[in-house]
């Protein structure tokens, strides 16, 4: 009989939980891993990234994507630090990850190069569940436990093993694991509904109101149907925040798009009007763009009860997964014959949409960025994924690209942290490798660490069925990254360096296309998406178009109209520049 290790044995539980793939740095403290990763021959992979936070942002993009649970190995000290980011993402966004460092503690006084107390280090954002391996024999249990707590949770958790630990060997038992039950958060272990009486006050709540509002967030996922058809039923119009953007398809004509500093004029209005609101699968951080406190009364769903009321008051709250919730719902309501309040929020959206047009339509040196986003729309395949980095790209993103229904979208939604998009399409790539896969970057998050990761790129491209992974950077040579109005610095210490994006990635051995002429853009976004490679698609847009964030509508939308007609004009947009740091 072969000689099992724990490291073996770490392998045979990410089998057991059915982890395709761990993403990482190598490193001597995480060498016995790696080194028995490498002999299964790809069952899981060893992935490994240019620095350990894009590891830690790909685990967690493999969690956003697949719904399963994302794995990142380090090594203690600063390898340890540099996953910081991407747990941080993962618990703000409740996805289910796991850390296995490694630490070397075989110094000459038993300490460790490089040593971190890594309790204390991971003790916040794995605070569910953080442990050290001591004993070959419990290295499967607490594994499994590691794994289950990310799962159950919905949230980071990490496991320490030292390389001494990872090299023992593990008693001759019999094989470990027999009868675990896996769970990934795609598969609850139980069924969540909300009490009866709650259900009966919210549904006489909702069918007691006359304008009212649904806010989607990323828990509305695999709701879509309830979503549309309990819109329908109460004439609502219907928002979504940035992580619920890809819940319904944009192109229902009540869809008001994304609601705050990034989203739509139409989703403002919305808020602004209503007098009920329903809250499903959403922890949108944007409550300058909610109603005013008592404006409305609300209705709360969602599968965690900790999050209902943080950001709104929640007059019933339903804790419950969000599709039979709502079937729940559908099933004690009554249809509205009102529909004045539909009417009125449609005219909303097409006045929107219009405006988004002549946006996008209107001039610019060289490129106008709307412009860029809204060619993709009308080309956007119709499967595969969608990931989107944190500056300007994420205002462009949100109002003028409009995903066919299945394409999935996912971002850094709540810690906003540049520099995940790149990251997260190797992971959506890798795990769909015959779907096409778009990600959305500025030109600061390509310097940051997107060039790196194009190495990353060129080096696992081949295996993939389908070779579409198409780069959108957006190079406004901003130092301050987001553009929005501000006229470029004179002084060249204060602009960012102006780099060949496209000829980097031809370097590579990728396909590169750089675009500056507003005409050619169509036919740039053609090439790009038939390229039988990955491809950059380099445009160099005018840094001074306005971000032009929508105002509040805190005035009843119900005025703007008269018998569904325009009765006055809407206030104009104040044109806001914006920073890096106010987005979440």
């Amino acid at each position: 009989m072969v000689d099992r290790t724990v490291a073996d044995v770490v392998v045979e539980r990410l089998l057991a939980w059915r982890v395709p793939r761990a993403f990482g740095y190598p490193g001597e403290a995480i060498a016995p891993l790696v080194d028995a990763l490498d002999r299964t021959g790809g069952e899981p992979a060893f992935i490994p990234a240019r620095h350990e936070e894009t590891a830690s942002f790909m685990a967690t993009g493999h969690a956003k994507f697949t719904g399963g649970i994302g794995v990142c190995l380090a090594t203690q000290g600063p390898s340890a630090v540099q996953l910081l980011n991407g747990l941080y993402d993962a618990k703000l966004d409740s996805k289910p990850v796991v850390a296995i460092v490694g630490e070397d503690i075989s110094g000459p006084l038993g300490g460790a190069h490089q040593e971190i107390g890594l309790s204390r280090l991971f003790g916040d954002v794995c605070n569910q569940f953080v442990r050290y391996g001591r004993s070959p024999d419990e290295v499967g249990t607490l594994l499994d436990q590691a794994f289950r707590t990310a799962a159950a949770t919905r949230s980071p958790t990490c496991v320490v093993l030292p390389r001494q630990l990872q090299e023992a060997l593990v008693p001759d038992l019999q094989s470990y694991g027999a009868g675990v039950i896996t769970a990934t958060p795609g598969e609850p272990l139980a069924r969540v509904l909300p009490h009866e009486v709650d259900l009966d006050a919210a549904a006489q709540l909702l069918g007691g109101g006359q304008r009212t509002a649904i806010l989607v967030g990323q828990g509305g996922r695999d709701a879509a149907a309830e979503i549309i058809e309990i819109a329908d039923r109460l004439g609502a119009g219907v928002a979504t925040s940035l992580l619920g953007k890809p819940v319904l398809d944009e192109r229902l004509p009540f869809h008001t798009g994304v609601l705050g500093e990034v989203g739509t004029p139409a989703a403002a209005e919305l808020m602004g009007g209503c007098d009920t609101l329903l809250m499903v699968g959403t922890n949108d951080p944007w409550t300058d763009y909610f109603p005013m406190p008592e404006q409305a009364r609300t209705v709360q769903i969602d599968i965690d009860g900790r999050r209902i009321g943080t950001r709104y008051p929640a007059d019933v709250p339903l804790v419950g997964d969000a599709a039979e919730t709502l079937r729940a719902l559908l099933s004690r309501l009554r249809g509205r014959s009102d529909q004045q309040w539909r009417a009125t929020v449609e005219s909303s959206v097409d006045r929107w949409r219009e405006v988004a047009a002549e946006r996008a339509a209107a001039a610019a040196d060289p490129v106008n960025p709307q412009l860029v986003l809204q060619e993709l729309s009308a080309r956007m395949p119709g499967t595969g994924a969608v990931a989107v980095d944190v500056g300007s790209v994420l205002y462009w993103y949100a109002r003028h690209l409009t995903l066919p229904p299945g394409v999935n979208a996912q971002l850094c939604g709540t810690l906003g942290s540049m520099g995940c998009a790149l990251p997260y399409a190797v992971a959506a790539k890798l795990a769909a490798p015959d779907q096409p896969v778009v990600a959305l970057v500025g030109d600061g998050a390509m310097q940051l660490n997107g060039l790196a990761e194009l190495i990353t790129v060129s080096h696992l491209w081949q295996q993939w069925r389908d070779p579409r992974l198409v780069v959108l950077v957006l190079n406004n040579r901003d130092q301050n990254g987001m553009g929005g109005g501000r006229q470029l610095s004179s002084d060249p210490t204060r602009r960012r360096p102006d780099v060949p994006y496209a000829g980097w990635a031809r370097l590579l051995g990728l396909h590169g296309v750089r675009v500056d002429r507003p005409e050619l853009v169509g036919a740039a976004w053609d090439e790009a998406l038939a390229a039988d490679r990955p491809c950059v698609l380099e445009a160099v847009v005018d840094p001074t178009v306005s971000l032009a964030p929508p105002e509040p509508a805190f005035a009843d939308l119900r005025g703007l109209y008269a018998d569904g007609a325009p009765a006055r004009k809407v206030r104009e947009q104040v044109e806001v520049s914006a920073n890096a740091d106010d987005l979440v």
